[in-house]
């Protein structure tokens, strides 16, 4: 989460806001919604608004997605100012945007297919480029094998699936969502929204989703409130898992039992069970005393290994190693699969950037044909590892939204492996 931030500095935002006001009606029925609201939404950031009914949420949704005519104040998306832009323009937003609403809306006499292919129809695609990309987003949803199934023989939570999909489908830089989970219990939410923080987040757009589901608070990198039509950030947001997990670990006593545990885990439980991991660990960094830590540190050094691997395991990479900073020095702490050797090298411009560093192609040493270097974050922004991971497999390398994905799992991994040094430090 630090190095989505710090990465954030350097980009534009793709909705900026300032002092928009907006009112409905006229005369004596006219009646103020919106007032002075600015805020700025960066490229890969899940912001969520909530509020009360009528705050109105759904009218800053409409005017960032070029759905509303901006009444005063600046509005501006991918840099374009919408207010007073003409219908061309207007269009050509619409388009890079994808909208998810309350209700799939989706058309009943046509299949899950030919809904999320409709989508495609303003982008003079061949067809069959317009089939392989639905085929594709389908399967991504959890849906290829009820590709030709009609609405009324999908459940609730598979046709939002269906309309999460047609919003993704064209690769927008930007995703609305208006309340998407409000008509679906709390495990199809769950799935959808789960689904939603996945794909968005490979793809690097931004997700604006207003909700008065709090199940789902979790997933965003922002939270804000809009009240009485004026808008107040929360700040990123804190992880709500912490909770007495590492004291039920620290009863599974070595690293075959916690893989077991871990192996069936889905990427958004695991990413769940992550943070959760990590809460803790803050938790014990601020309360541990002296005395013998062995069991403990024998559970920070299996939990790291275990996790390290699953994280490799999620963006396809044949190995994974964890180089520990020290005094200046990377030092190997973790290694899984068959990662080769490590290349403190490579590590070394990822730190003094504070950057991810991916590579591929021949010299990488024997074996290797890619490599992706994540610096690891501790509190107070210091780098305290570097994540190495090796060989993405089918392809010559790892992509953009390899590096994306990663910044999941950096935020949570940085205080499990601050806790490891810790221990480890102070024996």
């Amino acid at each position: 989460m630090l190095g989505y931030f710090s990465a954030m500095a350097s980009q534009t935002p793709v909705i900026s806001m300032r002092n928009v006001n907006h009112s409905y009606g006229t005369g004596p029925l006219r009646r103020q919604v919106l007032f002075d609201v600015s805020c700025d939404i960066w490229p890969g950031e899940i912001v969520i608004v909530t509020g009360p009914s009528g705050s109105g949420k759904t009218t800053v949704l409409t005017l960032a997605g070029a759905l509303r005519s901006v009444q005063q104040g600046s509005m501006r998306i991918f840099g374009q100012e919408l207010k007073g832009a003409g219908a061309r323009t207007l269009v050509r937003i619409r388009e890079s945007v994808g909208f998810i609403f309350q209700l799939h809306n989706l058309l009943e006499c046509l299949s899950a297919r030919q809904n999320v292919q409709l989508a495609l129809g303003l982008h003079s695609l061949p067809r069959a480029r317009a089939r392989a990309m639905t085929t594709a987003i389908l399967e991504a949803v959890g849906l290829g094998d009820r590709m030709d199934h009609f609405p009324s023989q999908l459940s609730g939570g598979q046709r939002q699936r269906v309309a999460v999909a047609r919003a993704l489908v064209c690769r927008p830089k930007v995703v609305l969502a208006d309340e998407p989970t409000a008509a679906l219990d709390k495990q199809s939410g769950r799935d959808v929204v789960e689904l939603l923080r996945q794909l968005a987040r490979r793809e690097g757009c931004a997700v604006l989703l207003v909700t008065h589901d709090h199940r789902i608070l979790d997933i965003a990198d922002r939270i804000m409130k809009l009240e009485d039509g004026r808008l107040e950030s929360f700040g990123a947001v804190m992880s709500p898992y912490a909770g007495h997990l590492l004291t039920a670990l620290s009863q599974v006593p070595d690293s075959e039992h916690l893989e077991a545990l871990l192996s069936q885990l889905k990427e958004g439980e695991f990413l769940d069970l992550l943070r959760g991991m990590a809460a803790e660990c803050e938790q014990l960094l601020n309360v541990l005393g002296m005395g013998d830590r062995d069991s403990v540190r024998r559970l920070f050094q299996d939990l790291l290994q275990v996790v390290c691997a699953k994280i490799a395991g999620f963006l396809a990479a044949e190995g994974a190693r964890l180089l520990m900073l020290r005094d200046g020095q990377l030092q190997t702490a973790t290694a899984s699969g068959e990662p080769g050797e490590p290349r403190p090298d490579l590590a070394g411009p990822a730190i003094e950037r504070g950057e991810i560093v991916n590579v591929s192609g021949d010299g990488l040493g024997r074996g290797v044909r890619s490599m992706l270097c994540v610096p690891i974050t501790a509190r107070h922004q210091r780098i305290c590892a570097v994540a190495q991971l090796v060989n993405k497999r089918g392809r010559d390398g790892f992509t953009k939204a390899d590096e994306r994905a990663f910044r999941d799992f950096a935020g949570p991994l940085g205080l499990i492996v601050e806790g490891w040094q810790h221990l480890t430090d102070s024996n």
